[in-house]
């Protein structure tokens, strides 16, 4: 199989592009973190990577809004190529400031404001998969943390009809194991009808407020050590390799076939 070339946005406050490189390498795939500026500049054409990622971070510092400045950056700079590589039937993933650029881009709906709690939260989060992606084949439930003052999903009542009815809802907040561990409420954030993430494009796009790329490792789960053992009680392996990986392993999974 051909290797995989992934493109992963930086500049600018974007601050987990590490992070997003390390699972997509450890999925097996050439990830390139680039700088927008070289992107503008035509040092690196977009055309070559199959995979784009917008990752988290507070790009611009979020002064004007949560990724604003750093989507009409794109806008401005780079909106043709990037509705191109779309077109191409390509994915494309935002990650926490990742998905509020998409969301400003227009190009995933509804938007991201500020938390119910009116407060930054940083925990972890368990989700239930109720849309159809590349991204998220074969995974039914899956945890991952957060890390944001503005990821409270919002859209008016004609969006969230046609999300439902397009069935581009990604994933719903629930009270799963690590919520319930660490005695938290499913929903981190008052997200409307607990979205964690959207999808467009057939699926191939997606945006999440919750951090795979912070879930690539059992040892990342706030009860790993209750976890280790359990399973060392009953005589099973412990895996190395978090919940988080399987969505950058799907990511490569999906042009197996191309």
């Amino acid at each position: 199989m051909k290797k995989i070339k992934v493109l992963i946005f930086s500049g600018y406050g974007l601050n987990c592009e590490e992070e997003a490189r390390y699972g997509f390498e450890l999925a097996g795939t050439d990830a390139s973190i680039v700088h927008i500026n070289d992107l503008i500049d035509g040092n690196v054409k977009m055309d070559t990577f199959h995979i784009a990622v917008f990752p988290g971070g507070f790009s611009y510092g979020d002064d004007t809004g949560s990724g604003k400045a750093y989507a009409n950056r794109i806008k401005n700079h780079l909106w043709k190529p990037l509705q191109k590589f779309i077109k191409d039937e390509k994915l494309v993933i935002g990650i926490c400031n990742g998905f509020q650029i998409l969301t400003q881009l227009g190009i995933l709906p509804g938007a991201l404001t500020f938390n119910e709690s009116n407060r930054y939260s940083d925990r972890w989060t368990d989700m239930e998969v109720v849309g159809d992606s590349p991204w998220l084949k074969g995974i039914t439930k899956i945890s991952a943390p957060i890390g944001h003052g503005e990821g409270r999903f919002v859209a008016d009542k004609k969006t969230l009809a046609e999300l439902k009815k397009n069935k581009t809802i990604a994933l719903r907040y629930v009270k799963g194991e690590t919520a319930t561990y660490q005695d938290l409420p499913a929903n981190p954030n008052g997200a409307t009808e607990n979205i964690a993430g959207i999808l467009s494009h057939e699926g191939r796009v997606l945006g999440l407020m919750p951090h795979p790329d912070r879930a690539l490792f059992m040892t990342n789960l706030p009860h790993w050590n209750v976890l280790k053992n359990e399973a060392l009680r009953h005589g099973s392996d412990f895996p190395d390799h978090g919940p988080g990986l399987q969505i950058f392993k799907n990511g490569v999974n999906y042009f197996s076939g191309k």
